[in-house]
């Protein structure tokens, strides 16, 4: 009599009846996928993997969507996305109501009778652009004393980098005439005069946002982070990150939630290299998650937004804020802070990912890596770009070396491709910005994200901004950095899982990967580059549980 092994279970669950996008080389494409115990049991024909199936097992037939591998966000700042859910919307159009300084007021005003608005001792907006307002100014502190002069009153800029506050919140700041420039930040003055006119930058600005929220007790928190987790999951992330922790804690916020058990995503956490020696070596860039939670490393931030103007740059910006024509922003670090920062992280074998927008505080990070790369030698650091905006073909070369990804906030070509090509940068400077193609043909890993809350957490804008780089004004920004639509997707699946040291489980649909899915309306390789936008996602599936269904 032959022997038998142990009998193999049943599937849970088989999706058919639509495109499967596998991200696999070695199988692009699959009519079925089983999925068993919260991983990939099998892909191939129908007929195959139907055999799998017992009376148990769930038939999910896709109806002609699409089925993709969750994608995994390569940079954001999920307690933020949050925190901006229970902001007023202050968005400009598509995303939210605001294009003038009326309807900013408006919006706070009516976020008082929100639950926010009831928990929260400061008025907040959040996502305000100078760019887009009537006028492309900033609102003042005299603007917003007509929404309150009793109750502090913050709006953040879209770029999360500059905002501005009313009369009672400098008061509380302590923000008056005689008041310095703070290091790494800037109090802007009413004109002919040293009294801040309210607009906050860099370093005085994050003073404000930490206050603003300093009251918050730990539900509250909580409440936000989960709020963000909600966001990310409905535009199909199965992977979020928290891309740096300011604080520890927010970070045992983020460990409380997990211990809770209220995570429903992966969340990886990144916190600020000031909190370098507040963390246990043993639980830094260890790849296994305790209650979906694990922290990636450390970051470093080395200057500010070019949509702000804040960026540091090897070249002054077409048009500066103020009357200086050789503006060029500035850095956030000086160099041998850079370099202790990036040598120590290496050093201990931690990931580094440091913001870095200006091409300027791109070659202080190079310049950095190189000193900590000589002195400790790590076999595979994979340190991270994040936005990398106005990279240059030499720094891409020393990235390639160094073995950098850069992840790029291609985005921006839609937000403020029109900004930079009138305002910040000029034509040629900007049809330049997230180089991505550039990249590719150095055969050099990259990834693509949305730096929510800068932006909403939407993974189908990501795609699009890669494959079209349209502006809001429908001009095309760099058609020769323009990328294909799998490209696209390897940047917000595969890639991005490769930046996490998470390849082997994530990123694609394979067998014995985690069952990381998400079901879309339509194939983003197949719709007209122009449709992607348009595209949305109806199911997000979290090693194999549902975790988002589109609603409507």
């Amino acid at each position: 009599m032959a022997a038998t092994g142990p009998a193999v279970p049943d599937v849970d669950t088989i999706y058919f009846g639509g495109d499967i996008v596998t991200v696999d080389d070695a199988r692009p494409t699959a009519e079925a996928v089983a999925v068993r115990d919260g991983r990939i049991a099998a892909v191939g024909r129908l007929a195959e993997v139907l055999a799998l199936a017992g009376p148990e097992t769930e038939l999910v037939d896709l109806g002609g969507r699409t089925l993709l591998p969750g994608f995994v966000d390569a940079h954001s700042h999920v307690s933020l996305i949050g925190f901006q859910a229970g902001a007023a919307n202050l968005l400009p159009p598509p995303d939210g109501p605001v294009d003038d300084i009326a309807a900013l007021r408006r919006e706070l005003e009516a976020w008082t009778a929100s639950e926010s608005g009831d928990r929260w001792k400061w008025i907040v907006g959040f996502g305000y652009d100078d760019a887009q307002l009537a006028g492309r100014e900033h609102p003042t502190r005299d603007d917003l004393d007509e929404v309150s002069r009793d109750r502090p009153v913050l709006v953040i800029h879209q770029s999360s980098h500059l905002g501005a506050v009313n009369s009672k919140a400098l008061e509380l700041l302590g923000f008056d005439a005689d008041s310095p420039d703070p290091k790494g930040g800037v109090i802007r003055r009413r004109p002919g005069s040293t009294e801040p006119n309210g607009v906050l930058e860099e370093a005085a600005f994050f003073h404000a946002w930490g206050l603003s929220s300093e009251d918050f007790d730990d539900e509250e928190r909580i409440r936000l982070v989960l709020l963000g987790q909600r966001a990310m999951a409905a535009y199909g992330f199965t992977t979020a990150q928290d891309g740096r922790v300011m604080s520890l804690k927010d970070l045992e916020i983020l460990e409380s939630a997990a211990a809770q058990g209220l995570l429903d995503i992966d969340v990886v956490a990144y916190p600020d290299v000031s909190l370098a020696e507040h963390l246990k070596d043993a639980e830094v860039s260890v790849p296994e998650y305790r209650g979906r939670l694990r922290i990636g490393g450390v970051k470093v931030g080395l200057d500010g937004s070019p949509q702000g103007r804040t960026a540091w740059l090897t070249r002054p910006y077409l048009t500066p804020p103020g009357d200086d024509p050789r503006y060029r922003g500035y850095p956030a670090m000086t160099d041998d802070a850079v370099v202790e920062a990036v040598g120590g992280a290496y050093a201990k074998g931690w990931q580094v990912l440091a913001h870095v927008n200006g091409d300027a505080a791109i070659d202080q990070f190079v310049m950095a890596l190189r000193q900590a790369a000589t002195r400790h030698r790590p076999a595979d650091p994979r340190p991270v770009a994040v936005h990398a905006q106005t990279a240059r073909e030499d720094q891409l070369d020393a990235m390639k070396e160094l073995g950098v990804i850069p992840s790029f906030f291609s985005m921006h070509t839609f937000y403020w491709g029109d900004w930079y090509r009138e305002t910040v940068l000029g034509e040629a400077r900007a049809a330049r910005i997230s180089p991505a193609a550039s990249a590719l043909r150095r055969g050099m890993v990259y990834t693509s994200h949305h730096d929510g809350p800068v932006a909403l957490p939407s993974s189908l804008a990501i795609l699009s901004s890669q494959v079209t780089r349209t502006t809001r004004s429908g001009h095309v920004l760099g058609e020769d950095q323009r990328v294909a639509p799998l490209d696209a997707v390897r940047a917000t699946t595969l890639h991005a899982a490769h930046q996490y040291f998470e390849e082997a489980t994530k990123g694609s649909i394979a067998v014995g990967k985690l069952a990381d899915l998400v079901v879309l309306s339509a194939n983003p390789l197949r719709v007209r580059p122009e449709q992607i936008k348009d595209i949305r996602v109806l199911r997000t599936i979290k090693e194999g549980r549902t975790v988002h269904v589109r609603q409507s």
